[in-house]
């Protein structure tokens, strides 16, 4: 009775969600081992140290059966074989609870993907959009980045057409591009990292309720004008999850993904990682180049072409005047910021995807018009 008692204690802990995934679960199981009355599985994606945790949780539930334990040997191999019929998510999304026909459970660890600590140090701000305090000649002019390897894969965001490029478009820049969807259409992460941002459409402007991820290759990616996002700044999320729908916050004209990818906060034509089209990686590994950080150097331009456009002088902004940047000093506040250069903290809070609460820090670069 303990046992049962326990079992169904555990099963009402874990969230009643089922697993997209189990049947990829399923065709991993190598050997099941019973250890008690509880189902272990040992599959190429479960470590060592995963199983060494669930045998002394089992050990702790059965303490005073330990005497019979040990004289029937701690596993037992059984000659039938249960078989896995469902899953339960649990509050770790990579830890599932695999059921079987048999009344027994297990746990399943998912990979959870690494992020190192320099990840989340250097420039990492959760209530600014964009990445601040870049000095510009810290970005090196040529950079090889890996995308993929045997452990991080990757995921076009939403598969569908290119509506709109990474180019000027009614004298404004469109640091981006626009993918064709439908509201309500899934989106996806675009390579394992964490979620930096999730901001809706009253503090980013244009970019309506927006995810910012920064991912373990050193990249960003931005989605915007989303209809709903699932995922929350800390999140860790692997390449090909879902983190939000489709819609048209912001900004917009109707339904489509606004897509982002920049390094040290600077933005470069996605197309030229992505192959939207057929859905893939051009490779797997992209060499980034300093004159990649302009508007007008797109995919398909020889370097030569991009270093000759990216060397062309920027056309104004809407409004008739080319933007203005302030850096923050001792004191400064934004009414004080707007008050001095003839706007509004809302404007200055839209220009930047910043919130009016933000705390300043001395130094930081902010756009004012």
């Amino acid at each position: 009775m303990k046992k049962i008692f326990a079992l169904t204690i555990c099963l009402l802990l874990c969230s009643l969600g089922f697993s997209q995934e189990k049947g990829n679960f399923f065709k991993k199981i190598r050997d099941i081992f019973v250890i008690h009355d509880t189902v272990y599985i040992y599959a190429d994606s479960l470590a060592t140290d995963t199983l060494r945790d669930l045998e002394h949780n089992d050990a702790i539930d059965d303490e005073e059966d330990d005497e019979e334990d040990d004289e029937e040997g701690e596993i037992e191999i059984t000659g039938a074989i249960p078989t896995p019929f469902d899953t339960i998510d649990t509050k770790d999304k990579f830890r599932k609870v695999i059921l079987f026909d048999n009344g027994t459970w297990a746990y399943y660890n998912l990979d959870k993907p690494e992020i190192p600590d320099s990840l989340i140090t250097d420039y990492w701000d959760t209530e600014m959009i964009h990445v601040t305090g870049v000095d510009w000649k810290d970005i090196p002019d040529n950079i090889d980045i890996l995308l993929v390897d045997s452990v991080h894969g990757y995921c076009i965001p939403h598969p569908g057409p290119v509506t709109s490029g990474f180019k000027y478009r009614r004298r404004h820049a469109h640091k981006g591009v626009d993918i064709g969807l439908n509201t309500g259409d899934a989106v996806y992460a675009a390579f394992d990292g964490m979620v930096r941002v999730n901001m809706t459409t009253r503090y980013s402007g244009g970019y309506g309720n927006v995810v910012v991820i920064r991912h373990v290759n050193g990249l960003e990616t931005y989605y915007g004008h989303l209809s709903k996002y699932i995922v929350k700044s800390g999140d860790i999320v692997k390449a090909g999850e879902l983190i939000g729908y489709g819609g048209s916050t912001g900004r917009s004209t109707g339904p489509h993904l606004h897509f982002e990818t920049r390094y040290m906060g600077q933005a470069f034509d996605p197309e030229r990682i992505f192959d939207f089209q057929s859905g893939t990686l051009r490779d797997e590994v992209f060499t980034l180049k300093k004159h990649y950080f302009n508007v007008n150097s797109h995919y398909g331009m020889s370097d030569q072409q991009s270093a000759r456009a990216s060397n062309k002088p920027p056309k104004n902004q809407g409004g008739g005047g080319s933007a203005v940047y302030y850096k923050v000093k001792s004191g400064d506040t934004l009414s004080k910021i707007a008050k001095r250069h003839g706007t509004t903290v809302s404007k200055i809070c839209q220009l930047n995807g910043i919130k009016s609460t933000k705390t300043l820090q001395i130094g930081q670069r902010l756009r004012v018009k």
